[in-house]
């Protein structure tokens, strides 16, 4: 019998990648230059991804001045690298620097760009903005600036100084833009929630924070519905005594003068910035470790963290993660479906620092496109901006897949070169669906990281192939490694699975968490499973191609007989049924060891019978290994999610075992977890 730490091999494990780039886009890829450019003036051994991985985690200080350099940022790197580069935490990197995140999202050019001929023209895109109606807009560089800078002034007028925060409850509309930049330009702190979150759930996480400034939105669209957000803007001001302002954007005609009177301290946006002209923005020259924003954790299993990440760390990781590992160049045209909730909200918004102009979409990937086909809206998008690069879920491509659309068919894509996946592992079956279905020649770059580093630990690359089920590689400057229980380190290729990790100090480590001054939380997070190590919460393994596969969260591994099974091992073979549109499984306490149970969510007009019970554990038996079959197949309505569409197999757990989940509000659906209570079958 297989060890349950070794994955079984994928029944048609496939020899060839599914995707090389041609020998002229690997030259001309940002990579290649990078590599050129480290081997000739930094004296670097390297010729390939994986010399240049290697040098980059032996010589940090060497590879972090170089993205600094190459990347073309904006401000004063000082003479220091890194100080006390063995703690972790503890290591500083940039001691000397002085900059401003802001600064460099709204220069006007890059680097060498203007020399070479490569500098934008200021009055094209910087953001383009879709919604469900009303809602298409644009705003060029020069306008966004000016905008920004009409902002920052208005912050400042109403008392906002450095190190205070600005709460945002907004969409993802230019606004959200806007306001994170002017806030970051002052040196305050900029945090976010999207507005579908309920009152309890931003007050769990803004209450914590004690912002200055609230911003937020009189109302939005989703899947044709006008969801009216006054009231709930009023209840959240009114229990926010830190609260100078509150400021309403005006966008679903919410905003009326008698609902605007019940928000404390409300204002509309129109009028918070009319006192002001556009001027050249005072950008505060802020050390590297300045806290630039608050990210919070997902509050499932109780009231949400608040992560701190700086200034020079989200900046120099993401112009890594853009430029190197994404290929995005001046004039390139981002798009990721996100929301302000999450992290990637804040990864896309950096890639304005690339010279990319931002994509933004607020309103269900669902909604009916202008072929009047469900799930097209977002490829209509593409292709009527020039979309170079689209980033989604894991979830929404296996949607894709499963209401057989065919995008490759029905819209051109030509500008389209590299396809984003992240949010939960990526099944083998949705390569294959993506170079079937999509585009054959893309980059199909699944990624993955976090809200604790607000970046990536793996990720694509466009150097390398693409292997069916697997993301690319390891993140430059990214000490990944994958450890057993001992904290051991596996041998790649061995098919063994343990924790991932990360073995050195990098510059996206948060500056801490709020609220706890002698960093004994954050301590706690990421450095209590191994001394010195960051231990990040993922069961993952190293493929023999250096690329890695996730096999769900090390938290809600199952751990029947003792063996660990990855929860990802079991969703990749459920979902080839087809009657099954989504399942989520657990490990259910019974009789002193741990049994597995599968909910799943079916088609309409399908019902959970014997033979397809049956289908469903031959599926996962012939696949993977006896102890992988659900002892328990239920049938379930609906799966609940946190706001950025995680299944909650944690909530989920608690609920079966009749414990209390701690922080519904941190859900998109909460009354989903009823279909789970008090189910008979599990008595028995």
């Amino acid at each position: 019998m297989l060890d349950g730490n070794v994955r079984p091999p994928f029944a048609a494990e496939a020899e060839t990648p599914l995707w090389q780039a041609s020998p002229q886009r690997r030259a001309d890829s940002g990579m290649a230059a990078f590599i050129t450019t480290v081997r000739e003036r930094y004296s670097a051994p390297v010729d390939d991804y994986e010399s240049l991985w290697r040098w980059s985690v032996e010589q940090p200080e060497d590879f972090w001045r170089a993205v600094w350099v190459e990347c073309g940022v904006l401000g004063d790197p000082g003479s220091i690298v890194l100080e006390n580069a063995q703690a972790m935490p503890g290591a500083r990197w940039f001691p000397q620097a002085r900059l401003n995140y802001a600064q460099n999202l709204l220069r006007p050019a890059l680097g060498d760009a203007a020399s070479a001929g490569k500098a934008l023209d200021e009055a094209q895109d910087a953001l383009v903005f879709r919604g469900e109606e009303p809602g298409r807009r644009r705003l060029s560089r020069r306008q966004l600036r000016a905008e920004a800078s009409r902002f920052a002034q208005a912050l400042r007028g109403a008392g906002v100084e450095s190190g205070d925060r600005v709460a945002g409850y907004l969409p993802n509309m230019p606004e959200a833009i806007i306001a994170m930049l002017a806030t970051a330009s002052l040196g305050a702190i900029w945090s976010s929630a999207s507005p579908d979150f309920g009152v309890s759930g931003v007050l769990d996480r803004f209450g914590q924070i004690a912002p200055k400034v609230l911003v937020c939105v009189d109302g939005y669209r989703y899947n044709g519905k006008r969801v009216d957000c006054m009231a709930k803007n009023a209840e959240i001001a009114a229990r926010l005594p830190s609260l100078r302002a509150s400021v309403v954007v005006a966008w679903q005609g919410g905003a009326t003068a008698q609902a605007l009177a019940s928000v404390a301290g409300g204002v509309l946006w129109d009028d918070f910035v009319a006192p002001y002209s556009p001027a050249e923005i005072d950008f505060a020259p802020l050390p590297f470790a300045h806290p630039l924003f608050i990210m919070f954790s997902s509050g499932t299993t109780g009231i949400p963290k608040c992560i701190v990440h700086s200034h020079g760390g989200a900046l120099l990781q993401h112009l890594k993660e853009h430029q190197l590992h994404s290929d995005i160049r001046p004039g390139d045209r981002v798009f990721y479906f996100t929301t302000c909730g999450w992290m990637m909200w804040n990864w896309l918004a950096s890639a304005l620092a690339s010279q990319a102009t931002l994509l933004l979409y607020d309103g269900s990937p669902f909604a009916v496109g202008e072929s009047g086909v469900p799930g097209t809206v977002l490829f209509d998008y593409a292709d009527a901006e020039g979309m170079t690069h689209f980033g989604t879920s894991a979830k929404f491509i296996d949607a894709l897949a499963k209401n057989a659309l065919s995008p490759r068919h029905s819209h051109r894509l030509e500008a389209l070169r590299v396809i984003f996946s992240t949010g939960s592992p990526l099944a083998p079956e949705s390569f294959d669906y993506v170079y079937r279905e999509i585009k054959q020649d893309v980059l199909l770059a699944s990624i993955s990281g976090g809200t604790d580093i607000l970046s990536c630990f793996a990720l694509g690359c466009p150097i390398r192939p693409v292997w069916r089920g697997e993301l690319q590689c390891r993140g430059l400057g990214m000490a990944v490694d994958v450890f057993d229980d001992a904290g051991q380190p596996l041998t790649p290729g061995s098919g063994q699975r343990g924790e991932l990790v990360c073995r050195q100090p990098f510059p996206a480590m948060p500056v801490g968490f709020w609220n706890d001054p002698d960093g004994r939380l954050y301590r706690a997070a990421y450095f209590e499973r191994f001394p010195d190590i960051w231990c990040h919460g993922d069961f993952v393994e190293l493929t023999r191609h250096d690329g890695l596969i996730i096999h769900g969260r090390s938290d809600a591994v199952l751990n029947p007989g003792g063996v660990r099974i990855g929860t990802a091992e079991i969703y990749r073979q459920v979902e080839q049924v087809p009657e099954v549109l989504e399942a989520l499984v657990i490990g259910q306490d019974w009789e002193d060891d741990v049994r597995v149970v599968l909910f799943v969510c079916l088609r309409p007009g399908t019902a959970l019978n014997d033979e397809l019970a049956t289908r469903i554990r031959q599926q996962i038996r012939a696949n993977t290994t006896p102890r992988h079959v659900p002892a328990k197949i239920l049938h379930v309505a609906e799966i609940p999610r946190t706001k950025s569409g995680k299944i909650v197999e944690l909530a989920v757990r608690n609920v079966v075992h009749g414990r209390p989940v701690k922080n519904i509000e941190a859900l998109a659906n909460p009354e989903a977890l009823e279909h789970f209570r008090d189910r008979p079958e599990l008595a028995f």
